[in-house]
């Protein structure tokens, strides 16, 4: 059992790299463990390995006695006397047992034991110790199998495990391919592999590119942030430490030869590569590109971005699904809003403020009624409950709440119009037809409500005028009613 056991604790100290007196440990404990459960747990063991025999010998203590009452721990004065011609009584003397290859099948069996798991142990403290500072780092493996999803990296000295929750997704392997990887955590445990990897972490990418761009590992350009919808899209913002260093150019390289290295080992995830800015104005337009960006409103109390971009740019800069509006907004650790110049015009309309004014619209009813040409808070007071119930937006009861609601909110002020103006729109003697025809329809509408008439929401310019044409000076609070 234990032949040559030297050499073969000098092999496996090698190729484990267990240290050999750790070794020595593991077997003298083991093989205690075999003598015991075969002599029993009185008597006074001890096991040591002879290095010059190359194997381990098994010792017992007892105490040297005129009459042996119990010779697990006691040895008669005659018996240790042949051992040790100067022994007295009342001495301990060791004996050497028999020879440990001979303690029987279940004792072997039980050492067998006790040594693998402490060489498992003494293999996961040095795997734990040789691979705990490289946490962060990129490794090269090889696919060696594969359990419930997971892929079994062999790294050469140890094994490592790639979870599928940090696989990318659409990317299959086969056992014997090669495979880089983000060492994400080192485990210090035999139960499971104390090294887990991962592929779709922000931080891969971030070393990707170090390892790519000399200018990153030299300190010249810095990885400022990076976000990645992994197998998808990424944005990386850089900075550079010196003017005459561009980050941008440098992480692109010639003929875009570095960046598409990185695009090649992430199977064609598209890349982004943003000048960063310590102005989050500036910032969010190059993180937003290639759309084009009007103007931004920041809001630093609320960590918030009002972006606003031309009409035919809108999608573009918001992106598929919002994939890149969210990248930005990832890229950035602020909340971003894009919108339309045309509805940026439309939120800064007195007429539109009037709407959201209204208790029970919100910026997204707001924007129906709007579309809807009910434009102002004095045009819904003014539209019937029938007239609300035609847009499909709400119930009955709903539609009489907010009529009710917009009937109390003021009506814009206006610089052109005094008050007086306003309640008298339609005079006894009428209004010129040059004046009402250079109204829009939301200002005749409104003339409408400031006359009394009402359903008009759904009536064209030129019906529009000819109710106001025709319309006789209100009295009485009465409301006009428009014909059809």
């Amino acid at each position: 059992m234990f032949s040559e056991l030297s050499r073969i604790v000098d092999q496996i100290s090698r190729d484990k790299g267990i240290d050999k007196n750790q070794l020595i440990e593991s077997l003298e404990e083991a093989v205690m463990q075999a003598a015991r459960k075969k002599f029993g747990q009185r008597r006074d063991m001890e096991v040591r390995f002879n290095e010059e025999l190359g194997e381990i010998e098994l010792f017992q203590f007892r105490t040297v006695v005129d009459k042996v009452e119990d010779d697990q721990v006691e040895i008669s004065l005659d018996e240790a006397q042949a051992l040790d011609p100067e022994v007295e009584l009342g001495d301990d003397i060791g004996s050497k047992m028999e020879n440990v290859a001979e303690l029987g099948r279940v004792a072997a069996q039980s050492a067998k034991q006790v040594i693998i798991q402490k060489m498992k142990d003494a293999e996961s403290d040095v795997i734990y110790e040789m691979y705990k500072g490289r946490e962060g780092e990129i490794v090269n493996g090889i696919v060696q199998r594969f359990e419930r999803g997971s892929i079994i990296v062999n790294l050469g000295r140890t094994d490592a495990v790639l979870p599928a929750s940090q696989q990318m997704p659409r990317r299959s392997y086969r056992p014997g391919d090669r495979i880089r990887a983000y060492l994400l955590e080192v485990k210090h445990t035999t139960r499971e592999s104390p090294l887990v990897l991962s592929r779709t972490v922000d931080d891969f990418l971030a070393q990707l590119f170090a390892e790519e761009v000399p200018e990153i590992a030299e300190g010249v350009v810095k990885i400022m942030g990076v976000v990645r919808e992994p197998g998808s899209r990424a944005k990386i913002a850089v900075s550079s430490s010196e003017s005459d260093v561009d980050p941008v150019g440098a992480c692109v390289g010639m003929k875009g030869s570095r960046v598409q290295n990185v695009v090649q080992e992430l199977q064609g995830e598209k890349i982004d590569i943003v000048p960063w800015s310590p102005d989050p104005a500036r910032f969010v337009s190059n993180a937003l590109a290639p759309a084009q960006i009007s103007l931004v409103v920041v809001d630093e109390a609320r960590k918030t971005l009002l972006v606003v971009a031309p009409d035919d740019q809108l999608s573009l800069a918001i992106g598929r699904q919002g994939q890149n509006v969210r990248l930005a907004s990832k890229l950035l650790g602020w909340n971003i809003d894009v919108k339309g110049e045309q509805k940026y015009a439309m939120s800064l309309d007195e007429e539109y403020q009037s709407l959201l004014a209204v208790e029970g619209v919100d910026n997204k009813l707001a924007e129906k009624l709007y579309d809807a040409d009910i434009t102002s808070s004095a045009i819904l007071a003014g539209s019937s409950v029938a007239e609300l119930m035609e847009l499909e937006l709400f119930d009955e009861n709903t539609a009489e709440s907010l009529i009710k609601a917009a009937a109390e909110v003021p009506a814009p002020d206006r610089e052109e119009a005094g008050e007086e103006e306003q309640e008298a729109v339609v005079e006894e003697q009428g209004v010129e037809s040059a004046d009402l025809a250079g109204k829009t329809n939301a200002e005749l509408r409104e003339m409408c409500a400031a006359a009394g008439i009402t359903g008009v929401s759904k009536k064209t310019k030129d019906e529009l005028l000819a109710v106001l044409r025709d319309a006789e000076p209100a009295g009485g609070g009465d409301e006009v009613e428009a014909v059809d």
